[in-house]
């Protein structure tokens, strides 16, 4: 049974506390949030593209000792692995402050 004037409509898990609430602003503030995650996720995508192809092509050039190793192995064997998590770490972060920003923070 339902509560006298309780709503159909089941709130989405994880949803703030004031939901956003339809029409023009609402739409407004969700394609602002999605261009934030957009300009998030392509400056990250950048990142790794120079890590993952750039840096490569041009390892053997940059032929110099890093941490007593040769600079080409160093960012295949481990440089490029702390860039990637450090990629993954970064994303959270900042689409965790996006989302306050535009108030569809899940709480914590």
């Amino acid at each position: 049974m339902r509560a006298e004037g309780a709503s159909t409509a089941a709130a989405a898990p994880g949803a703030d506390a004031t939901p956003v609430e339809g029409g023009a602003a609402a739409a407004q503030q969700r394609r602002s949030h999605w261009r934030r995650n957009l300009q998030i996720t392509g400056a990250l995508m950048v990142v790794w593209f120079v890590v993952s192809f750039v840096m490569t092509y041009f390892a053997r050039e940059l032929n110099f000792r890093f941490f007593g190793w040769p600079f080409s192995y160093w960012v295949g064997a481990q440089g490029a692995i702390l860039v990637y998590l450090s990629i993954v770490a970064l994303y959270a972060h900042l689409l965790h402050r996006a989302d306050r920003a535009h108030g569809v923070a899940e709480e914590d």
